[in-house]
């Protein structure tokens, strides 16, 4: 009877553990595909953007035809998002381009036949909305990336972490020049 009953409490141990260990690593897997979910919602609000961006150049340097620096700063900022291959060179990038945008929009402030024409200020808007998109998208995923974190340091998960890869992931930072208003000196 003693036997029996030691043996009944190590089936049950050894189930608890099992179970723990399976749920553990779904929570991981979950935590990665969402995740990587995350970040392709940011890479399509980032190639939206990124699609615009030489429609808003023509227009503005029709207008703006001394602003050169500028419009070299964007061509510079969309090369290095085409060629970003990790999340932290794409959020490098897209802080570039960012910025770069920022400026040619306040550049535009001393234009008024451009913050007039119609065309630019469709585009403007679209890209202002597709801003607000990239930045919930890039919330999401820091929130997740949170999580994964989070999970991968915490005893007894770590253990899972590490015996299966699961690895810290990249947030997807604001630059610190980002983080200041736009000068613009003419």
């Amino acid at each position: 009877m003693v036997v029996e009953l030691i043996v009944g409490v190590i089936v049950v141990i050894i189930a608890i553990i099992v179970l723990w260990l399976i749920l553990t690593y779904n929570g991981f897997i979950q935590l990665r595909n969402r995740i990587d979910n995350a970040w392709s919602q940011i890479d399509v609000q980032l190639k939206k953007r990124f699609d615009l961006i030489p429609n808003l150049v023509e227009t503005v340097k029709g207008y703006a035809k001394y602003e050169k620096e500028t419009f070299k700063t964007i061509t510079e900022a969309r090369t290095r998002m085409m060629n970003a291959r990790s999340v932290r060179d794409t959020a490098e990038a897209e802080n570039m381009l960012t910025g770069a945008l920022k400026t040619l929009f306040a550049v535009s402030e001393n234009y008024p036949q451009l913050k007039a024409n119609q065309n630019f200020m469709m585009l403007q808007e679209e890209i202002s909305g597709i801003e607000t998109k990239i930045a919930y998208a890039r919330q999401f995923y820091n929130d997740e990336v949170l999580k994964i974190n989070t999970k991968a340091e915490s005893f007894p998960d770590s253990l899972i972490a590490s015996v299966f890869g699961f690895k810290k992931r990249d947030y997807f930072e604001v630059a610190d020049a980002e983080k200041s208003s736009v000068k613009v000196n003419l």
